[in-house]
């Protein structure tokens, strides 16, 4: 049962934080498929596994991150006892490149009616910014390409009356094999700034890497915004989770992974088990965290 409030109150929780249980992945879920010797999942199986994590965690989780091949019709299918709302996914499932590099692309289909009217509750759409990428000899400036891209979704959802949620990924420029933490600390930072002059309803960042990168994150946004978990443990998350409403006033998390990942080398019976007590733990013990700890975006907002 999805929710009938309206704006962030849809994927938020009483305290206007976030616990959104993020199963959007596509290509990455199908790499994790392959990596555990079931390359060749079929799509139906896809949508159970999905159907099987809102099923098993509404309640604990205030909205779910779906994507539109699997988690919608996953949704739209699931039986649970709890209202969640719902966050759809709206970049295209694969996005080009330019000289190796991320580019960022609207799909003219997937725009803000389109979420309205496919019964969900807000919009997220993955970006990766490099504030710090200068053009290359062709002059093409993928920065400012993406930065305007947001601009436009952002303003079609205000159109729409549909949150926007701008999720940033960091990538290393053409040249660089791994980023420092420092300097991974300031493309998260500084890429943050990009997005937040735009005013979207909310930005779902990495964790900048420490404390005093989430406090210089803090000082430079105006928007909420939420951490993602990227794939970390839940024990590792946890304390990012921490750090981030300490040092950073997050407004809550959009986790998938840590939640989840085992889950994937099981049978219906198995992860149905696992989620219903493993997976709603760990759940249960991020809101824990948040609790009187993740700022409510309505403050920020106001």
């Amino acid at each position: 049962m999805t929710t009938t409030t309206t704006g962030l109150d849809a994927i938020a929780t009483d305290d206007g934080t976030f616990a959104v249980l993020a199963m959007d992945q596509r290509g990455t879920l199908r790499r994790m498929l392959a990596a555990v010797d079931r390359p060749d999942t079929p799509d139906e199986e896809i949508t159970a596994l999905k159907r099987d994590m809102i099923a098993s965690l509404a309640g604990s989780a205030s909205a779910f991150l779906i994507d539109p091949t699997f988690g919608l019709p996953a949704a739209r299918s699931a039986e649970a006892d709890a209202r969640f709302g719902l966050l759809l996914a709206a970049e295209p499932a694969s996005r080009g490149t330019h000289d190796g590099e991320p580019v960022v692309a609207l799909d003219p289909d997937q725009d803000a009616a389109w979420v309205r009217d496919s019964g969900a509750d807000a919009m997220k759409f993955l970006v990766q910014v490099r504030a710090d990428r200068v053009p290359g000899a062709d002059g093409r400036d993928t920065t400012t390409e993406a930065v305007e891209a947001m601009r436009v979704l952002v303003a079609d959802c205000a159109e729409q009356g549909v949150p926007s949620v701008i999720e940033n990924l960091v990538f290393p420029l053409a040249g660089e094999d791994t980023l420092s933490p420092e300097a991974k600390a300031d493309a998260v930072i500084e890429a943050a700034v990009l997005l937040d002059d735009l005013r979207p309803s909310l930005l779902k960042l990495e964790y900048p890497g420490s404390p005093e990168a989430c406090r210089r994150l803090a000082e430079r946004i105006s928007s909420p915004w939420a951490v993602l978990s990227a794939g970390v443990s839940s024990e590792e998350f946890s304390e990012v989770l921490r750090i981030s409403c300490d040092e950073g006033g997050a407004s809550g998390f959009i986790a998938g992974r840590s939640v989840w990942r085992e889950t994937v080398a099981m049978d219906h019976a198995e992860r149905t088990a696992f989620l219903s007590d493993t997976g709603r733990r760990r759940l249960d013990e991020y809101r824990s965290i948040i609790d009187g700890r993740a700022r409510s975006f309505r403050e920020v907002s106001s």
